[in-house]
């Protein structure tokens, strides 16, 4: 048999394990004047092969009920935290310069009492909460904004519009992907996980990353020694909001985003006079080949059944309809799940590039280069099983299995440079009404999403299901007391 199947017998008699391949030695913990088993945390050593792990497991509908009751207890008012997110929103900050909003975080964790540290890898911020023995659970949110417009008529919308340290152009401003709701929520799970400290035992880190949408800012964080200030954690975990029924939760094992690689290419032609072509060598022609061609990789050079998106977000050259220019340039985005189809058609796309340039006689090789890399995010199994297990318990019928998503994300970085297990998870942001009549009339579809100038999360009960999602997880990776220690 594969993995395990834990099982209690009756009151007063041993815990059994049943369905490992091996001998395991189990730990469980002896309440005093009980007599009774209720193993809280339950360590196995396997001998073929040897893992070790830990899992939490709930035995009766009075310790599910617990973590809920630690939830109501604990959690913080929030209506000021409904203000913060109105004011985040409002005054969102491009990837790298999220200096205001850095500032908010560390300000929450300052107050709390966590072991603060500011500026890694930029304005990343990292909050420790030492608690006594046990895991080190990292928790983390992302806070930049996009380089979008907002069209969502609300009355705290972003009107900003700032210059891009980047390349310095001026331009619009908003959080169109929901990172002011990540920074809202792990603020506020935050103060929860403190004022209930006494139920819990372990460490408890809080990042809040700069730069994810630049697919950036984890490494960024991670070479500025981000482990040096911060203990190496045992858990990582993080959550997004996602065009999802508001009040709902989204988890799956494996795959749950893309890897993502990003591309700037510059085609080298001839230029010369729009009446002349023959003297001429056009990258105009030569992109526009280029484009339709790459086309072919997902449909002629990946496996049926493997999932590859190549896009063209951009192509631009010339400034006049007379002049054939001298150059071309194109910025292209991928995505793949399996690396092997990613090592394929990255390999696919330099191949075409090259050879189109080739087929139109350039002088000079086109300059291909990777401007961001991201791996694929993807959630272990051992971790979904447990905290599943715990969402369910809580959120019953509002726990949904996700569907993998094209987009990608740089967290993993934050679990993979320590070897930890990690998972992502998603919550909804879409009002319940419009998502039911969406969904009667089968234009889901339609709802605005990610990166959409119309993506608006509705405020409640979305913050209070991103708090309790983000405190019940960690919640579950963290060891927990009894009233009794």
């Amino acid at each position: 048999m594969h993995g395990a199947e834990l099982i209690c017998a009756s009151k007063g008699e041993p815990l059994v394990i049943v369905g490992f391949p091996s001998i395991a030695v189990v730990i469980a913990i002896i309440l005093p004047g009980q007599g009774e088993f209720v193993p809280r945390s339950i360590v196995c050593t396997l001998v073929e092969p040897v893992v070790e792990f830990t899992m939490r497991l709930q035995l009766s509908s009075s310790s599910d009920m617990a973590y809920g009751e630690i939830l109501n207890k604990y959690r913080p008012d929030l209506r000021p935290f409904e203000d913060v997110y109105r004011r985040l929103h409002s005054s969102p900050e491009l990837s790298g310069q999220e200096e205001q909003t850095a500032a908010v975080a560390a300000e929450f964790l300052t107050d709390l009492g966590y072991e603060v540290h500011t500026h890694i890898g930029g304005y990343g911020v990292a909050g420790v909460l030492r608690n006594g023995p046990g895991p080190t659970v990292l928790v983390r949110a992302d806070m930049d904004g996009l380089p979008v417009e907002e069209k969502t008529g609300l009355p705290y919308a972003s009107k900003k519009r700032v210059k891009d340290a980047r390349d310095g152009v001026v331009k619009h401003v908003m959080h169109a992907c929901g990172h002011d709701t990540h920074v809202t929520t792990l603020a506020a799970a935050a103060t929860l996980l403190h004022s209930a400290r006494s139920h819990w035992s372990g460490t408890l880190v809080c990042i809040f990353q700069p730069a994810e949408e630049h697919l950036d800012g984890a490494k960024a964080m991670i070479v500025d020694g981000l482990y040096e200030k911060v203990p190496k954690p045992d858990y990582v975990l993080a959550q997004h909001v996602m065009k999802m029924r508001t009040g709902s939760v989204g988890i799956r094992a494996g795959p749950m985003l893309t890897a993502s690689d990003a591309l700037d290419v510059r085609i080298f032609g001839k230029g010369g006079h729009g009446s002349a072509p023959h003297v001429c060598i056009d990258p105009v022609l030569i992109g526009a080949s280029i484009v339709t061609r790459l086309q072919s990789i997902v449909s002629r050079e990946v496996t049926p059944g493997q999932l590859a998106v190549v896009t063209c977000g951009s192509i631009h050259a010339g400034n006049a309809a007379n002049i054939i220019p001298d150059h071309l340039d194109l910025q292209l985005s991928i995505r793949t799940y399996n690396p092997i189809i990613r090592e394929r058609v990255l390999a696919a796309v330099h191949r075409i590039i090259e050879a189109e340039c080739d087929a139109a006689g350039t002088v000079e090789k086109p300059v291909i280069k990777t401007v961001s890399s991201a791996p694929a995010t993807v959630n272990d199994e051992g971790m979904v099983k447990i905290l599943r297990a715990t969402f369910c318990s809580y959120f019953k019928e509002d726990l949904v299995e996700a569907e993998p998503a094209t987009a990608s994300e740089d967290f993993s970085l934050l679990a993979t440079e320590v070897g930890a297990p990690y998972v992502m998870w998603g919550f909804g942001g879409t009002d319940a009404k419009t998502w039911d009549d969406a969904v009667a009339k089968g234009t889901v579809d339609k709802l605005p999403s990610n990166h959409s100038p119309y993506f608006a999360p509705v405020i409640e009960p979305t913050l209070r299901t991103g708090v309790d999602a983000m405190a019940l997880a960690a919640l579950t990776f963290l060891w927990g007391k009894t009233s009794s220690q």
